[in-house]
């Protein structure tokens, strides 16, 4: 039986840990996760930002690696995917400018498949009208888009995750374990967490 397919949206300035650690991760539970970026193809590179907490009012920003993709956007057969990742940084910023897109993510909604969002991420399920009714949490910056969205901001600590059904969102990058654990779990592996 072929591994589940994941989609994994990303842009440049994506967090650097927010797409590498996910997208290794996935791959090592058996995934198949394609990394695609809008107007880049497979075996293009995207520049990734490193941020960091580091006791100031927000968190500090560095150059990070540059990441493969792996996969390319315009080709994608969304129905074929079994989930969603969207990583967070930058890039989701103007990746909700995109009605394509936008178009993908609601896909996802519509169909009730399992959507990991991490930080900034939630940039756009706002932008596709995905939050109303819904629980979540972000990086705190993003609380006031999530509630003018519909959704209800959930303050967690940093390494903590919020589930609402099959949506698993993340403030930043320290909650790996957690939100990776119950999106996989959602995603019908078997994880203790």
């Amino acid at each position: 039986m072929p591994a589940p397919k994941l989609l994994l949206l990303a842009g440049d300035f994506v967090e650097d840990y927010e797409i590498m650690v996910p997208f290794q991760a996935l791959l090592m539970l058996g995934y198949e996760v394609h990394a695609v970026c809008p107007g880049k193809k497979s075996g293009d590179q995207i520049r990734t930002a490193v941020h960091d907490f580091e006791g100031d009012q927000t968190y500090s920003e560095k150059p990070g690696h540059n990441f493969t993709l792996n996969a390319t956007f315009e080709q994608i057969e969304v129905t074929s995917y079994a989930g969603l990742v969207i990583p967070g940084g930058r890039a989701p910023e103007y990746l909700r400018l995109n009605p394509e897109v936008l178009n993908v993510v609601r896909h996802f909604l519509d169909a009730n498949k399992p959507i990991a969002a991490v930080c900034h991420g939630l940039q756009l399920l706002s932008a596709a009208n995905g939050l109303k009714g819904k629980r979540c949490t972000a990086y705190p910056a993003c609380g006031p888009e999530v509630t003018s969205a519909g959704g209800e901001y959930v303050s967690v600590n940093v390494d903590q995750a919020v589930v609402d059904g099959n949506l698993v969102t993340a403030p930043a990058w320290p909650a790996h374990p957690r939100w990776l654990a119950e999106f996989a779990k959602r995603l019908g592996a078997k994880i203790e967490v």
